[in-house]
């Protein structure tokens, strides 16, 4: 085995559990085992070289100044890449020149180039019952941790952050402790990072935060109660420092993943409600965000995400962004104005992360002082409006005039990508560098006048001045005039088509002339790394502007939206109620272009409920779904698609639509269905909006019947969530009737013969039929399945009102027996008598004990039952009859 090799070796037994690229030259090479995963995954050619007894060694490589382009995909595939640089100057390495693992980037702690999303490492701990949590963006900062009880809870938030790498100890490795969440990692094909979990682990990992804050205890970061949510982050702070090997002073106080001043989302809300993205695609173009997202900046794209994932819950806080709005759609000048300038800000966060990590170059330096170069041009134009929150944000914008104004003074206009190849800083910046440039500079022109004064001496029209890093400068001559050659010539390289030679003053100039761009260029680096420096130290200041210009993007790109949609400001109320006229859905009206039909929505405390009944695709969940939408877009300081909306505070949005399996939690379809009931059943308060779709329809039909209505009757009752519920059980709508704070409502529909036409109108009366079969047609299902499902429904039809008209005369004629029996002596030795001729009700009494059995039936309105109803009370009397008699069949 080679040197180099052997080097190689002993540098990857310490980073197993990553592709180890190693510089040698102007590539990163990788070999064996990791050169084929790398060759396959990057589609590069794989070849290799001599290993001595090991034979020819797989290996593949990369150019080093387009490595980070590989490197991102190798990360977007779930790999981690081991960086090992030279860490000793080759010219005065004595041998095997020294290699080290400079940084491991990790799908987690990727600074990606592009993008305007956040890329979070996840960690989770496990400890005394307690599930420990933490999502940390190195790239923008921010850090959110909490600890959760429920294994579900957890999973939960997951999937609503999605993070891009998970870390955990290696005794989760069995899966004995959170099998649901591992299981989903590997589903969702998230990379898990296994670290040893050491004794002692809580107490350092608190130390780790502890050190990472600068505090004495966890209490200043709201830490002092959540020991598991502190072992969490303190695990992903540790594996930060191992795998970047550098100071995380960019990363922010840790904030709660739950913020109890917002209003609660779910996973389950966020995706049945596409306010992220869409459910079927999976994009964000038609979701609520993709409608919203007229940001001008990166950072506004993340924050708004962000609004929308926690909208507030404070009516002072609310006001206070219409109030902003409010001046924006009023202004177009001012609007315009702050958009123009917002087009010209950079992602200052992403930014701040690469000079936290000393990725930085000078083209990144630029982009921070041209970003705030801009920011004057915000808080000029924003101090002038007495609005409470334009002056809070001018307020907190911070003065970096002079920190941009030093970075535009010292760099060049257009700089190299590389830091360490010079031509970075402007002339008149540092004399010392000014006089080496000079004398590159002068060097180069005796360079030049060397070259013609060779050529008018020799006669060798085509002499030229060279120079490579090998030879250093020399005089090249074609072969056909090498006769011309003058004795004083030295050779120094012979090609197949000239030779070079020196002369003693080129190499004396040569030694002058390369050890000042050495020196110019070592200087140049220095002067960089010392401007760097200056920028590191106001870190925490370019996060503090990228905040405030999150949020002025933001509103400015709601006004945008509400101008163009015709939004209105919505009415922020304390108290509880919905009142929505002519409102509208945000995403599909922006889609129809007008086309689209507004309805009204009133849900008050007498009101409580709505129960939507009408065919599929007239308009029930898209009534449902605008309702929330509006609600939503109030609480995040957004005008509304309606006419007008009074909106009292939510505290949470609940969605039970559509129906899905959840294979990795091994939940059937109607299993998931009756667990998101369940969370609204039990977490849902008098200030939840909760939208109900097709409750119990995946079970038997009197199952789900009685299900849909027990859930009606529970919640209908006082003090329960503001509910819309829509339902194909019209039997439910005769229930709802009997009810107070529940209103029935259905969508029209107009028929046409065998066809209808949904008119999308929600009007207050109930449906009396779905239509299943017209709307069939409709999709297209062939004619012959059409008619046949069309004659089955007629006899079953038939059938059920034949039943239910013998149900109804049956207990007719108990009624009717009952209010006309007379007094007689009762038989006490029979439970039945032989017959029921002249049966006197205190007989009757007798054999039925149960008193209010037969005060029931005696007052029943037949002519007013429906045939379901018969059929129900029928049922209920047989049971109760047997339950009182003891009657066996069997006897």
């Amino acid at each position: 085995m080679t040197p180099m090799m052997k080097q190689y070796m002993e540098i990857k037994e310490k980073h197993q559990d990553a592709l180890l690229m190693f510089r040698l030259g102007d590539f990163y090479e990788l070999f064996e085992e990791d050169a084929k995963t790398a060759s396959k995954e990057l589609e590069i050619t794989l070849t290799g070289r001599a290993g001595g007894a090991q034979g020819r060694i797989p290996m593949c490589g990369v150019p080093f100044h387009s490595a980070a382009q590989y490197i991102a995909r190798l990360n977007e595939k779930g790999y981690s890449v081991a960086i090992c640089e030279q860490t000793e100057d080759p010219q005065q390495a004595k041998g095997l020149v020294k290699r080290e693992v400079v940084r491991v980037i990790t799908p987690g702690t990727a600074l990606p180039d592009v993008g305007t999303g956040n890329r979070y490492m996840a960690s989770l701990i496990v400890r005394n019952g307690l599930i420990g949590l933490s999502f940390l963006d190195v790239g923008t900062g921010e850090v959110y941790t909490d600890e959760f009880s429920e294994e579900k809870e957890a999973r939960e938030q997951f999937a609503s952050w999605q993070p891009v790498e998970i870390l955990t100890y290696d005794s989760l490795d069995s899966e004995q402790q959170l099998p649901l969440l591992l299981q989903w990692s590997r589903e969702h094909q998230i990379p898990v990072t296994i670290r040893s979990e050491a004794r002692q682990q809580p107490a350092k990992m608190q130390q780790v935060v502890l050190s990472q804050y600068h505090v004495s205890t966890l209490l200043p970061l709201d830490l002092d109660k959540s020991p598991a949510a502190a072992e969490a982050l303190g695990l992903a702070l540790q594996y930060i420092r191992d795998t970047q090997k550098v100071d995380l002073a960019h990363l922010r106080q840790p904030a709660r993943v739950r913020q109890q001043q917002a209003m609660h989302l779910d996973y389950t809300a966020l995706a049945n409600l596409e306010v992220l993205e869409t459910v079927r695609t999976r994009k964000q173009n038609s979701s609520l965000y993709g409608l919203l997202h007229r940001t001008k900046t990166a950072m506004g794209s993340r924050l708004l995400r962000k609004w929308l994932e926690r909208p507030l819950k404070d009516v002072k806080a609310i006001e206070a962004r219409l109030d902003a709005v409010e001046v924006l759609v009023n202004d177009l000048f001012l609007r315009n104005h702050l958009q123009e300038a917002l087009a010209n800000v950079y992602d200052l966060e992403r930014l701040a992360g690469r000079v936290a990590f000393g990725s930085a170059n000078a083209r990144d330096l630029l982009a921070v002082s041209r970003s705030l170069l801009q920011l004057p041009e915000l808080t000029d134009v924003l101090s002038q409006r007495p609005e409470k929150l334009f002056s809070d944000l001018t307020s907190r914008m911070p003065d970096l005039t002079a920190l941009a104004k030093e970075i535009e003074h010292t760099l060049v206009d257009e700089p190299p990508v590389s830091v360490r190849d010079g031509s970075l800083i402007r002339k008149g910046v540092n004399e010392e560098l000014d006089a080496l440039r000079e004398l590159s500079g002068s060097g180069k022109t005796w360079l030049a006048n060397l070259e013609q004064q060779e050529r008018e001496r020799t006669g060798i029209k085509s002499l030229k001045v060279g120079y490579n890093k090998v030879f250093g400068y020399y005089l090249e001559v074609s072969k056909a005039n090498l006769h011309l050659v003058p004795d004083n010539y030295e050779r120094r390289q012979t090609l197949s088509s000239a030779e070079r030679y020196v002369l003693p003053e080129l190499k004396e100039q040569e030694a002058r002339i390369l050890n000042a761009e050495d020196s110019s260029t070592a200087l140049e680096y220095d002067l960089f790394t010392d401007l760097r420096n200056k920028v590191q130290c106001s870190l925490l200041q370019l996060q503090q502007a990228a905040d405030v210009v999150a949020e002025i993007d933001i509103l400015c790109a709601f006004a945008s939206v509400s101008v163009e949609g015709g939004y209105t400001r919505p009415v922020l109320m304390e108290e509880r109620g919905i009142e929505i006229r002519a409102g509208r859905h945000p995403v599909v009206e922006a889609q129809m272009r007008g086309q689209f039909v507004p309805n009204d929505v009133s849900l008050t405390s007498t009101r409580q409920m709505v129960l939507i009944t009408g065919p599929n695709m007239a308009g029930k969940s898209t009534f449902m779904r605008q309702t929330a939408l509006i609600v939503l877009m109030a609480h995040i300081g957004c005008f509304v698609p309606a006419e007008s909306a009074q909106i009292g505070l939510v505290d949470r949005i609940f969605t039970r639509i559509g129906a899905s399996d959840d294979l990795t939690a091994g939940q059937s379809t109607f299993m998931v269905e009756m667990v998101e009931l369940a969370q609204v059943l039990r977490q849902g308060t008098n200030r939840s909006l909760v939208l109900l779709d097709e409750v119990g329809r995946g079970t038997s039909t009197y199952d789900g019947l009685c299900i849909a209505e027990s859930v009606m009757e529970t919640l209908s009752q006082p003090d329960s969530p503001l509910t819309l519920f829509a339902t194909h059980y019209h039997e439910l709508t005769e229930t709802a009737d009997t009810m107070n704070s529940v209103a029935n409502a259905s969508v029209l529909v107009q028929e046409e013969g065998d066809s209808i036409s949904f008119l999308h109108t929600v009007v207050d009366r109930p449906a009396d039929r779905s239509y299943g079969i017209q709307v069939a047609k409709l999709a297209g299902v062939p004619s012959h399945v059409i008619e046949r499902a069309q004659d089955l429904l007629q006899k079953r039809e038939n059938s059920a009102s034949v039943l239910a008209a013998r149900s109804a005369t049956a207990v007719k004629e108990t009624a009717v027996a009952l209010n006309s029996v007379e007094p007689a002596a009762t038989n006490s030795n029979s439970n039945f008598p032989a017959s029921h001729t002249g049966m006197s009700q205190q007989g009757l009494l007798g054999l039925f004990p149960d008193t209010d059995l037969l005060d029931e039936l005696a007052q029943i309105d037949v002519l007013k039952l429906t045939p379901i109803d018969a059929m129900n009370k029928l049922y209920e009397v047989v049971q109760r009859v047997k339950d009182v008699t003891g009657w066996d069949k069997s006897r």
